[in-house]
């Protein structure tokens, strides 16, 4: 089993998305990126933590690469939007790569150099992954336990769509 902590918008919308990934054994939403140790959604919602809200993704590299998350983490948000996605809009909401060792560094970067050289003005941050903070459990696996809510509805549905059309073959179902 590895890992891959990834930040791009809502933490619901990634932790919707990536439970559906073949290979994918678990997702964790949590805070991570920032200064404040053992933040809560009320802490980092102000933005004054540093932190983003991020999915950890455990995942069978037998199954699916990191290269492979890599691509479905930058099509399912929008990696040219500063400290925002949409209307969800703060520090807290950037996209970031947060790597575990020097390999995922790599391999983002030269992720981010691809998506550059064809014109995508990608402003994701990659950062060394300093602690994982897991959130409230109430945010765990929001949306299969909320799917009619209207943030649900109108912003998570469309990605997790969106995933299954553009990344079918990855689908579990």
């Amino acid at each position: 089993m590895a890992k891959a902590v990834f930040g791009g918008g809502c933490f619901w919308c990634l932790d919707a998305v990536f439970r559906r990934v073949k290979g994918v054994r678990d997702v964790v939403v949590g805070y991570a990126g920032g200064r404040r140790p053992n933040p809560n959604y009320e802490q980092v919602c102000t933005g004054v933590t540093g932190h983003a809200e991020v999915v950890e993704i455990d995942f069978d590299e037998n199954i699916i690469s990191y290269d492979e998350l890599l691509d479905i983490f930058f099509e399912i948000h929008d990696p040219t939007q500063l400290n925002r996605q949409g209307n969800d809009v703060g520090t807290q909401y950037r996209s970031i790569i947060l790597y575990l060792d020097e390999t995922q560094k790599e391999k983002a970067l030269k992720k981010i150099e691809e998506l550059k050289n064809r014109g995508i003005n990608v402003v994701t941050e990659v950062k060394k992954l300093d602690k994982f903070y897991k959130a409230e459990e109430y945010h765990q696996n929001y949306f299969a336990k909320n799917p009619y809510q209207p943030y649900c509805a109108y912003v998570v549905a469309p990605k997790v769509n969106k995933f299954l059309k553009r990344f079918n073959e990855y689908s579990k179902s």
